[in-house]
């Protein structure tokens, strides 16, 4: 084997396993000449957030009256001014990202389109990536055309074994709601880009062949040819590619464990499914380490990720604060009596995209920069306040991005912002070379480095 190796290169061993290789240092001839390509992730949060715990000066506001949307902005709580700021002190459910402060920006003041007729849940998780104008789509009660990821997909994704993967932490079978409560990717309007729920079946489309789908433990497939390899590794790379590989065996250990703890759980009588027994983290790093690992290595650059469903009522089991699975969705509804449990919730939430930040960020990329600086995984949900149903003024997050982004902001747009020109925005630092995006008015300029 000679010293220099292609990026694309695939290590296989008995049977048709195959395992992608991260890049390394001994891969390539000269790092500093490597084009690194830009990714895209978005991290979906379903149902909102309590605003008083997410959004600055929101901190004493009581829980807005009414319902479905504009609330806020009847109540005088909406600030129409465009303002930019530091990124300075963050409120008690942005703590999780103190440590990556100075890669995220926070933007608020956007607004999603609403379009008569159809439930709020619904539109907020399938049109989420989309923004189509109201009523501009003819055949169709949703405002629901082909995704972001999709069309950006288009541009990039030529060059990747796919186009784009779609992630979801819903584990229920129970499906109390149409496919537009628990998807946020989709082709276009009417068909859907479906998600993959289960760990196992992601690792094999991942990794695996149909040959190899009898072994429990694809790396061991691979690993005299890694030993193989090795040896033609410099010492930095070793480690690379020591620790690449013990993130597999780690992420195949987790699925080992859920599976065993799920068919132990099937054999008890719940008033739930045993889904609801599953610890809510562990399912929901190891589906992101997943993604993370896909991004490393190259399978994709183009990736959406569902926290949960919306609206249904399915409960949860949200290790380490309550003795008991619990409903989002119920929760929220009940927001009063419930909000210091909902607030738990949310920073819970937070606490897993924090992990995920701070996994890409220790990723080395060929230019010396990380696979966060390469990526840009945004945070967000379709709903600014889950027990209202506003659907302006949502929660959103940009992390990433590097030098191609301003990062370490508050970034408040003026009222009515459309959430479109976020995604105008992003659509064109991923190369897209569009004029418009659904019912975008322009870019956010705050956030386009000079150094772009």
């Amino acid at each position: 084997m000679g010293n220099s190796l292609s990026r694309r290169k695939l290590l296989r061993g008995i049977g048709g396993a195959a395992l992608a290789l991260p890049w390394m240092e001994s891969n390539c001839q000269a790092a500093s000449d490597q084009e690194v390509p830009l990714r895209m992730a978005h991290f979906y949060v379903p149902i909102g957030v309590v605003r008083r715990g997410f959004f600055p000066g929101e901190a004493d506001h009581i829980i807005p009256k009414g319902n479905l949307g504009n609330v806020m902005k009847s109540l005088g709580k909406q600030d129409p001014q465009h303002k930019v700021k530091p990124l300075d002190q963050l409120t008690p459910t942005l703590e999780p990202l103190t440590a990556k402060k100075n890669k995220v920006n926070l933007i608020t003041g956007m607004d999603r389109t609403f379009q008569q007729g159809t439930d709020v849940h619904a539109q907020c998780a399938s049109c989420y990536l989309s923004s189509a104008k109201p009523y501009a789509i003819e055949g169709t009660a949703w405002p629901l055309a082909r995704t972001l990821d999709h069309l950006v997909a288009d541009h990039m994704g030529t060059k990747t074994p796919f186009k784009t993967l779609e992630f979801s932490c819903n584990s229920h079978r129970d499906n109390k709601e149409s496919i537009y409560f628990d998807n946020i990717s989709w082709f276009g309007t009417g068909h859907l880009a479906p998600s993959i729920r289960d760990p196992r079946k992601m690792y094999h489309r991942l990794f695996s062949t149909s040959e190899v789908k009898r072994y429990r433990d694809v790396t061991n497939l691979v690993l005299e040819d890694a030993k193989s390899l090795k040896t033609d590794l410099g010492h930095s790379d070793r480690q690379k590619f020591e620790e690449y590989f013990e993130s597999i065996r780690t992420i195949e250990t987790q699925m080992d464990r859920l599976e065993k703890m799920k068919s132990g759980l099937a054999k008890i009588d719940f008033d739930e499914p045993p889904e609801a027994y599953l610890p809510r983290g562990q399912y929901i790093r190891l589906m992101g380490d997943l993604m993370v690992v896909a991004l490393q290595t190259g399978l994709t650059n183009v990736t959406t990720f569902m926290v949960g469903p919306e609206r249904w009522d399915t409960p949860y089991r949200f290790e380490g604060l309550f003795d008991k699975p619990r409903s989002h969705h119920q929760m929220s509804h009940n927001q009063t009596r419930m909000i210091d449990d909902l607030l738990q919730v949310d920073l819970f939430h937070m606490q897993q995209y924090a992990y995920l930040l701070e996994k890409m960020d220790n990723i080395q990329q060929p230019d010396g920069g990380s696979l966060l600086d390469h990526t840009l995984f945004t945070y967000g949900s379709g709903l600014g306040d889950g027990s209202t149903h506003q659907y302006n003024d949502l929660p959103i997050i940009l992390a990433g991005g590097g030098k191609r982004v301003q990062s370490g902001q508050h970034i408040h747009m003026p009222e009515g912002t459309p959430l479109a020109n976020l995604w105008l925005t992003q659509a064109r630092m991923m190369g897209l070379k569009i004029k418009g995006f659904a019912d975008s008015t322009g870019v956010i300029d705050d956030l386009i480095s000079v150094e772009q």
